[in-house]
């Protein structure tokens, strides 16, 4: 599992990630955060993009909406 969700990429993760917690059901977020390394905060993230509708999908070659990550000085 870990070796998979190193090959991802960020979005891939925290959705990968959100997928594996909702399955286990209850304590999932906890386990998964443990397991994998990532913050209850970016799992709740990937479960809200994993339920919510896709009308405003990315275009294929980016990874992150116009506007995101770190800004450039």
């Amino acid at each position: 599992m870990q070796l998979h969700y190193s090959r991802l990429s960020e979005k891939d993760r925290r959705q990968y990630a959100a997928l594996e917690s909702l399955k286990l059901g209850r304590g999932g977020i906890t386990y998964i955060s443990n397991i994998l390394g990532v913050d209850r905060k970016t799992l709740l993230q990937g479960r809200k993009e994993l339920t919510d509708d896709l009308s405003s999908p990315l275009p294929q070659d980016r990874q992150r909406r116009v506007g995101g990550g770190r800004k450039k000085n």
